[in-house]
């Protein structure tokens, strides 16, 4: 499990989602609120987050606080600004410095909500600051140019720029569909902006273990 560890200057602080932090020095205080009020609260839940977030404050001097991830692969860095904001998975928000917000970001397209694999809502991590997102599996980063075309597996994306776009494709030929193992659409991402594609999701995982899980 990949780990993130950050040195904080004193009265610096950040927050995280439950159960993000793995360990700290003593001089981390801990508070637990809703951030944003209920609606920001719901609307975190919906995204794939808990409602209530840790914020942690350095106290008294230098402090260090590390975050660990929930499932096997890397943890991504991002320096937002007001001009720059992305777009993840469900549940890949970990830990940020407290000028970012999270928010939802909702598939316009009702054939990308509804076969694209990341369903209608999404994150939207956006303000100024640092954030660390977590990527299932292994990560490879590409950069689109504007028109610029990735299809990729349902399910495999995992961050993109806001600049992006989500469509699906259908796949092509009976025996392709039948027979190919890669169901019925894939995920198209059109540019300008970065993406990054993960080798396996959760979901993906978890129906991998199925066959090997013995039921009693």
């Amino acid at each position: 499990m990949p780990v993130v560890q950050c040195q904080l200057y004193a009265g610096e602080a950040m927050k995280t989602q439950k159960g993000g932090m793995v360990w700290m020095s003593p001089n981390m205080q801990m508070q637990t609120n809703a951030g944003g009020g209920i609606g920001a609260a719901f609307g975190r839940v919906m995204a794939g987050e808990s409602m209530f977030q840790n914020i942690y404050t350095a106290q008294g001097g230098p402090g260090m606080i590390a975050f660990g991830s929930s499932f096997v692969g890397s943890i991504r860095a991002y320096q937002l600004t007001p001009g720059r904001s992305v777009i993840c998975q469900k549940r890949a928000y970990l830990a940020s410095e407290m000028g970012v917000e999270l928010s939802i970001f909702f598939q316009k397209k009702l054939g990308a909500g509804f076969f694209g694999g990341e369903g209608f809502i999404m994150q939207r991590l956006s303000g100024n600051g640092t954030v660390f997102v977590e990527i299932d599996g292994y990560a490879v980063e590409y950069s689109l140019a504007p028109g610029q075309c990735m299809l990729v597996d349902t399910g495999s994306l995992a961050v993109m720029d806001d600049t992006c776009t989500i469509d699906i494709e259908q796949v092509r030929g009976f025996k392709n569909v039948m027979f190919g193992g890669e169901g019925l659409f894939n995920t198209k991402i059109t540019g300008p902006g970065n993406i990054v594609l993960q080798t396996m999701s959760i979901s993906s995982f978890a129906s991998s273990l199925g066959p090997f899980i013995s039921s009693k």
